[in-house]
């Protein structure tokens, strides 16, 4: 069986400098992904001071729409499901899944390590054919000390929900700019970032490694800022899955969209009963 999915920091739908809604557009963006699984974080489930301002017509055309972003998103017969973090007087936003196969169960962590950042670990529970693929959308703190206790939470969600060795996609914001979560991860879930195997190596530091008894180094893609992508803070963790394609898309007209570039990889299974 063979999965393509995608991460995607959205900007909460609106520009970086200006606060321009860029939801027409991103609609569009996702649908281009052509994925079977949308990974979405800084998702607005509601905001009412842009619906009053940017929901009416204007030129056939409304500027944000009457739905919550997350369905309004979803491609035609796709499920959504939405993880509220951040809650104030005019709305909230959160994490979010889109998904062409049933979501058969979903449950949002409330990870938040102090009052002033609200964070949450979404797991949802596909029914992909002939077998259930469990899928965490995540997006941990901007403080380096509440991204390990966030981590520690979201190793113990996944062991305690996935703990036989079932497929699982961990994907989203880890904001884990030294990339000092991936080993953590690795070690405890058995998981693999998309690009632990795809990325580009210099083949001489592989060969002075292997002399010293070190491991290959193993970096994420950069995907921040979006318009020249320098820190690594978008991930795919995948347990059970041949990683067959990884890329981050980037350049001007991503960077309109978002301040982060989507990630896009194509899985194939295999362990499960329907790894065929």
């Amino acid at each position: 069986m063979k999965i393509r999915v995608a991460t995607y920091n959205i900007h909460k739908g609106v520009s970086s400098l200006r606060s321009t809604p860029r939801v027409i557009a991103l609609k569009k963006a996702i649908a281009e992904f052509d994925a079977n699984v949308v990974f979405l974080q800084e998702v607005q489930g509601r905001h009412d001071r842009f619906q009053a301002r940017y929901g009416s017509q204007d030129r056939g055309h409304r500027h944000w729409p009457e739905t919550a972003q997350y369905d309004y998103f979803a491609p035609d017969a796709h499920h959504t499901a939405y993880g509220m973090n951040a809650v104030y007087d005019h709305g909230h936003h959160g994490n979010a899944l889109l998904s062409c196969w049933p979501i058969e169960n979903s449950h949002n962590h409330d990870v938040s390590d102090h009052a002033y950042e609200q964070r949450g670990i979404l797991h949802c529970i596909l029914g992909a054919p002939e077998c259930q693929v469990h899928c965490y959308v995540v997006h941990l703190g901007l403080f380096e000390g509440s991204r390990g206790r966030q981590t520690a939470s979201l190793i113990e969600a996944v062991n305690a929900s996935a703990p036989n060795g079932e497929p699982v996609i961990i994907a989203g914001d880890f904001n884990d700019w030294r990339n000092t979560l991936s080993d953590k991860l690795r070690t405890a879930l058995g998981v693999e970032e998309v690009f632990d195997k795809l990325g580009k190596r210099s083949p001489m530091g592989d060969m002075v490694r292997s002399w010293a008894g070190r491991q290959p180094r193993l970096a994420p893609a950069r995907t921040f800022p979006a318009m020249l992508p320098w820190f690594r803070l978008d991930r795919i963790y995948v347990r059970g899955f041949k990683v067959n394609q990884a890329q981050v898309l980037h350049g001007p007209l991503w960077a309109k969209l978002s301040d982060h570039a989507p990630i896009v990889a194509e899985l194939e299974l295999t362990q499960g009963p329907c790894a065929v």
